[in-house]
């Protein structure tokens, strides 16, 4: 069989270790460079010819580690690398992935198109902010689902009377899933903004009356709407909240706004590393699901089977 390396980049060593430990072999020896300038030089200290090459780095901020990525990608393919798959567990700039404006970008095109330029043959990351962007891409993609974590890691926490809540439309088959799997019953935070990470205004749609309400989402990024839906929730009657949302972007005053919100407690995933520390985060690891997707992709089996279904 053909041999598989392990890459990490710099912005995500942390989880790459990880993987690697459950993988059962070291990572992959390489060095990143820098000019006087701050230019960067990946190199491989390794031969990679003929190889199944796994490169992991999720994208989130400084768009350097999206860059990173790309050089390790093309360092790899002028190596002679026989396969190349570049394992994103955070696909940054995914958020704008249509055009909901006149004269902006859609940038999760943009980044499909670059990995492809880059000579990428496959992409395997967690939750994109929308499954269509599988689309944008021209090469196979292995979209794996945070509910093979998160699912678990409910049923041993014996919750009474939980519902699950989208906090907006758009995350409603996100919630859904969820809802479906427990058989329990699904209510909608129905929002509106005038701006960017501003929440102008909100409605619950359902019943929550007693409840311990899980509200869910892709990431949480200022964490605005999660607390201005888990405050709203709570007026409405429910019991408890709490959230679970894969990537914790985390950025401006979410710390802040998390701390002082109506939150019991924030789940979130590995995929991006948390910059403080907070007793109502707690964090789950996608290691040992990225271990088995990539053993299952170099032993051409499912990946499919890695899923939870609702």
């Amino acid at each position: 069989m053909v041999e598989v390396k392990l890459f990490s980049g710099t912005g995500s060593l942390y989880l790459s270790e990880k993987i690697a430990d459950y993988y059962g072999q070291p990572l992959g020896d390489v060095t990143l460079n820098r000019f006087s300038d701050g230019e960067m030089q990946p190199v491989i200290n390794e031969s990679v010819r003929g190889a199944f090459v796994f490169l992991i780095q999720s994208t989130f901020s400084p768009a350097e580690n999206f860059m990173e990525l790309l050089l390790m990608i093309d360092a790899a393919k002028r190596a002679s690398s026989g396969y190349i798959t570049a394992v994103m567990p955070y696909f940054g700039y995914a958020r704008q992935d249509r055009k909901d404006k006149p004269r902006v970008p859609i940038s999760a095109k943009l980044v499909a198109d670059l990995l492809q330029a880059a000579g990428a043959n496959r992409v395997m990351t967690m939750d994109f902010h929308a499954d269509q962007i599988q689309g944008f891409f021209d090469i196979p993609v292995d979209h794996l689902k945070s509910e093979a974590i998160y699912i678990p890691y409910l049923e041993q926490q014996n919750l009474e009377n939980v519902i699950f809540a989208s906090p907006d439309v758009g995350g409603v088959k996100r919630a859904r899933t969820y809802a479906k799997y427990f058989g329990r019953e699904l209510v909608i935070c129905d929002k509106y903004r005038k701006k960017a990470n501003e929440v102008a205004g909100m409605t619950v749609i359902g019943d929550v009356s007693g409840a311990d309400v899980i509200l869910v989402d892709d990431l949480v990024d200022t964490a605005g709407t999660l607390c201005r839906a888990a405050d709203i929730i709570l007026k409405k009657g429910a019991k408890s909240v709490r959230a679970i949302c894969t990537h914790p972007v985390l950025s401006g005053n979410a710390y802040k706004n998390i701390e002082s919100s109506s939150l019991q407690e924030l789940i979130v995933c590995d995929t991006i590393p948390l910059r403080k520390t907070s007793k109502k985060i707690k964090v789950l690891s996608t290691a040992k699901l990225f271990a088995r997707a990539i053993r299952n992709t170099h032993e051409h089996r499912s990946i499919s089977a890695l899923f939870i279904e609702g």
